[in-house]
């Protein structure tokens, strides 16, 4: 499982990327400008809220098993999560789970 950890951590990685890099190659680096893409229709809308949430889920959980000594330090997930995306975040913390 670890190695599909690693895999789907640099999938997470790659694949919003590309989508990123479209975007502000376009657009330019207007952060109102991603945020409003983010919640340009519903369904944008209801994607992004998703996602936002279950990052935020992520987020307690990764602080409730660190405070029970079972986790990794979550802050550099946090990070991951915040400049890539929970597709990064979420395989690389379960990596550092595995035996």
């Amino acid at each position: 499982m670890k190695n599909l950890y690693l895999i789907l951590a640099v999938i997470g990685t790659v694949i919003p990327f590309w989508f990123f890099i479209q975007f502000f190659g376009s657009q330019g680096l207007s952060l109102p400008g991603f945020v409003s893409g983010l919640f340009a229709n519903g369904a944008a809308g209801g994607f992004s809220a998703d996602v936002l949430i279950s990052s935020l889920v992520f987020w307690v959980y990764m602080l409730v098993e660190r405070k029970r000594n079972e986790g990794p330090k979550p802050y550099l997930f946090i990070a991951l999560n915040l400049n890539v995306g929970l597709s990064a975040a979420l395989p690389a913390y379960l990596y550092t789970r595995e035996d």
